[in-house]
């Protein structure tokens, strides 16, 4: 039996890997990432549990090879049926007036630009049918998330703009909120937290697809 596609941007670690293995179950995974060595780990839980997944090592921000994975994915599957995103760059916490111009560089080019060229290339691929899922991170206007924070709400917005326009045409574009979550990424911005108070990114994988399938 050939399995719908998912496509997870960000599979590495965190939620992308967690929805990437849940997923692993009625799903192939295709799974995006610059960290190799995250890939090989995800895969060996696919495989563990009889799964199937393609790793594509490689950067979102470089439009060319999004593209030409984009065409790889056409080309032998025909189209995805579910696209997580899940790629984010986390900048260190720093007042608004001491921001590094690298990091306001980065956190621009992975979390708002390489949407620019991420939604008009996989939007074909998930058709009238397929599902978009994007997680909301409300940090936006707070103190010392200047760039995370703007950088992250203006990818929202776009992914909220395309929702708007897809409502009654499809794909379903869905924007969800997780819960605060054991991730590296929480780590860097709060360090010495009490992690056994924070959800599992696995735990919350399996609560967001449930309350997906409830809203499909």
């Amino acid at each position: 039996m050939t399995h719908p596609i998912a496509l997870i941007t960000g599979a590495s670690r965190g939620l992308g890997f967690a929805l990437a293995e849940a997923l692993a179950d009625t799903h192939h995974i295709v799974a995006v990432a610059r960290t190799v060595g995250g890939l090989e780990d995800l895969d060996d839980r696919i495989q563990a549990k009889g799964g199937q997944a393609t790793l594509a090592p490689m950067d979102i921000t470089n439009a060319d090879a999004m593209a030409q994975l984009c065409r790889s994915v056409y080309d032998r599957w025909g189209g995805v049926a579910l696209w997580a995103h899940c790629a984010v760059h986390a900048a260190p916490l720093t007042p608004a007036n001491h921001i590094d111009a690298r990091d306001w560089a980065k956190s621009v080019n992975i979390n708002l630009t390489a949407m620019g060229h991420l939604i008009p290339y996989i939007a074909p691929l998930l058709g009238t049918t397929g599902t978009a899922l994007f997680f909301e991170d409300g940090r936006g206007g707070e103190k010392f998330f200047g760039h995370y924070g703007t950088t992250k709400a203006a990818q929202i917005a776009l992914a909220r703009s395309w929702q708007a326009e897809t409502r009654s045409t499809g794909p379903q574009v869905q924007i969800m909120t997780p819960r605060p979550m054991a991730t590296a990424t929480r780590a860097r911005f709060f360090p010495g937290e009490d992690r056994d108070a924070l959800a599992h990114p696995r735990d919350e994988a399996a609560r967001l697809l449930a309350a997906l399938a409830l809203s499909a």
